[in-house]
């Protein structure tokens, strides 16, 4: 039996993890409506894959299954981290593309969704455009996607690490 050495049960590790989301979801909506920045597709995508995290951690947070059903909440919570993850490391590619190899700005989200058939979006979408690859935001010399990403392996190993480790029975 692994030791949880911080005495978290799993509805609580299941609890913070929704809520770091929620946090990553409420500054995404700052960046946006405070400071201006519109997000491109690539980011709206990475969106999604934040509110599919959260909702999971959510449910495993309010249900607190057994051993089978814990790993089964990690599960899903790591496959929609995973595809989150790699939104978020194509936009990083696109951003560190030279100038000439960076793809021409395509139409908005909103016009592709209304114009093309659902499989088509997605493709434009993960192909990228020219408004993907700009840089107009970062901290520490680092720009969002490449923190999305960092942010996506944190929650995915925090689910991972959730399911496999137990607090010991006496500390319950």
């Amino acid at each position: 039996m692994r030791l949880n050495p911080f005495g978290w049960t799993f509805r609580a590790q299941f609890a913070a993890g929704a809520i770091g989301c929620a946090v990553l979801l409420a500054y995404a909506l700052f960046v946006q409506y405070q400071l201006k920045i519109e997000p491109c597709p690539l980011c709206i995508f990475q969106r999604v894959a934040f509110m599919a995290m959260g909702i999971f951690f959510l449910l495993g947070a309010l249900h607190g299954p057994r051993a089978t059903g814990r790993k089964v909440y990690a599960a899903l919570v790591v496959v929609s981290g995973l595809v989150g993850a790699s939104i978020s490391a194509r936009h990083v590619w696109l951003q560190h593309l030279p100038k000439d190899q960076i793809p021409d700005c395509g139409p908005g989200l909103a016009y592709m969704i209304d114009a093309f058939p659902m499989a088509q979006m997605f493709k434009m979408v993960l192909t990228g455009s020219g408004e993907c690859a700009e840089v107009n935001w970062t901290f520490l010399g680092i720009a969002m996607p490449a923190w999305t990403l960092f942010c996506f392996l944190i929650l995915i190993g925090w689910a991972i690490w959730s399911a496999l480790n137990r607090i010991h029975p006496a500390a319950r």
